[in-house]
């Protein structure tokens, strides 16, 4: 099998994220995510383990968190999604995506295992579950042992197929907000709930700030339920930014007394909320006996960097990137792009899929938008652009709509000078064509 034929076995199977599935809910559930891996000889287990979910920064927390072991000189590996230009990205193996190769050999030598389950019937087989038993058994397949695993849910926590994992070390939620409300709930206390779902017996819980109280009082219930240890973030550490310019920032961490003074090459606010809350995350690790050292720390958060968060791909114009998907996000993106850049015009390229609330997003950048493009991106899911704007072009800034983010940016540009700034937000889908358009990369991916 080579990686074309791997990534058309993939798609084979339901897949919330390209909308290829009957129902809106998740299709693969955890009995039959166990009864895969339990035909694989349960490749999950063997190492410890940080499990992180959330609503907004879980990749980018998760992504830290495995850097920062990392440099401490522990084999790692770490499961993120979705991706931006290739399916191996979500794969990384001591910090490097596994090869097109590994991938394919990977999906070969489970793909006996993926049918008899799906030839079982109790339930569908996903493309997501696919790619986490491929995760946990490349994991297990590598020649030197790895001895932590981060990974990232997919959706949610309680019901995710990730969530078949013995008790983690370290459970990670980040800054939850609205989001897939049809599945998880409809306010953030309940979408809480069902996040927290990743928190076990024994288990250390890192609890990222978070706007609504109601969401500490959730995951506080669950870590007593099941005798889990808190760890509440917006209590214990505080953060501050004492330098930024546009290849990156420092930053101060203080906890217990002690400061800590960092760099990241990430812009914008959600980057020092989310290292805060890694370093907590570590922190915790440290605690349960993990040998991490100051100088890994600082070199871990020092040399991550996640493409499409706040990226800058140009800069004259200016060029932005962040895969803003929600209000919450959208809100962090605007006071960001106010205190990180100075513009003369700002123009938006904006793409969201269907399940998302374009309004709540739209409402947070109108006032600095002097024109919004609403685009289609190649997604089944793609909301339609000109619905897009029935959803934000009452909002104050005028909205055109294009059918491709090559023709979105092929405007923008049209329109913008040396002085202006133009951020595509929205659906990483729409970062990752930008991307491609801008930069070239991942074209042939």
């Amino acid at each position: 099998m080579n990686y074309a034929e791997a990534l058309e076995f993939l798609a084979s199977f339901n897949d919330m994220e390209r909308g290829i599935q009957k129902s809106a809910n998740p299709v693969m559930n955890l009995e039959g995510m166990r009864s895969l891996l339990a035909r694989l000889n349960d490749p999950q287990a063997g190492r410890k383990t940080v499990h992180v979910t959330g609503s907004k920064g879980k990749g980018t927390t998760a992504s830290m968190i495995e850097s920062m072991i990392r440099h401490s000189g522990y084999t790692t590996a770490l499961f993120t999604s979705p991706h931006l230009h290739s399916y191996n990205e979500r794969i990384q193996i001591g910090g490097d995506p596994v090869s097109n190769e590994e991938f394919a050999a990977g999906i070969e030598a489970i793909r006996p295992a993926v049918e008899a389950e799906a030839d079982r019937g109790t339930s569908p087989v996903s493309t997501f579950g696919v790619l986490t038993a491929l995760f946990f058994w490349l994991v297990r397949a590598q020649a030197r042992p790895v001895e932590w695993q981060v990974v990232e849910v997919g959706l949610g926590g309680s019901f995710d197929v990730t969530n078949v994992l013995g008790p983690p070390e370290v459970a990670v939620i980040t800054p939850i907000s609205l989001e897939h409300t049809q599945i998880l709930g409809g306010t953030p206390a309940e979408i809480a709930a069902d996040k927290a779902g990743i928190v076990k017996e024994g288990s250390v819980c890192v609890l990222a700030r978070q706007d609504d109280p109601d969401v500490v009082d959730v995951v506080t219930a669950r870590c007593e339920e099941v005798g889990a240890t808190l760890v509440n973030v917006g209590e214990s550490y505080a953060s501050e930014v004492v330098e930024k310019h546009v290849y990156g920032q420092a930053f101060t961490v203080e906890h217990s007394g002690i400061t800590r003074e960092l760099r990241t090459p990430m812009l914008g606010l959600a980057p020092i909320e989310n290292a805060t809350t890694a370093i907590a995350a570590i922190d915790a690790a440290i605690a349960g006996g993990a040998d991490i050292p100051e100088p890994a720390i600082a070199n871990g958060l020092a040399r991550c960097r996640v493409r499409g968060r706040l990226e800058v791909m140009g800069r004259a114009p200016l060029i932005v990137a962040d895969g803003a998907h929600n209000g919450a996000s959208a809100g962090v993106l605007a006071e960001s792009l106010r205190t990180y850049f100075d513009w003369k015009r700002c123009f938006f390229v904006i793409g969201v899929t269907g399940d998302k609330d374009p309004r709540s997003i739209g409402m947070k950048l109108a006032s600095l938008a002097d024109l919004i493009v609403c685009t289609r991106f190649n997604n089944p899911r793609a909301m339609d652009p000109y619905q897009l704007i029935q959803e934000v072009g009452f909002l104050g800034a005028p909205a055109v709509a294009e059918e491709s983010v090559a023709e979105a940016m092929d405007t923008v540009l049209g329109h913008a000078d040396a002085a202006d700034m133009i951020c595509v937000t929205g659906s990483l889908y729409v970062v990752a064509e930008a991307r491609e358009y801008v930069l070239g990369e991942g074209i042939g991916s």
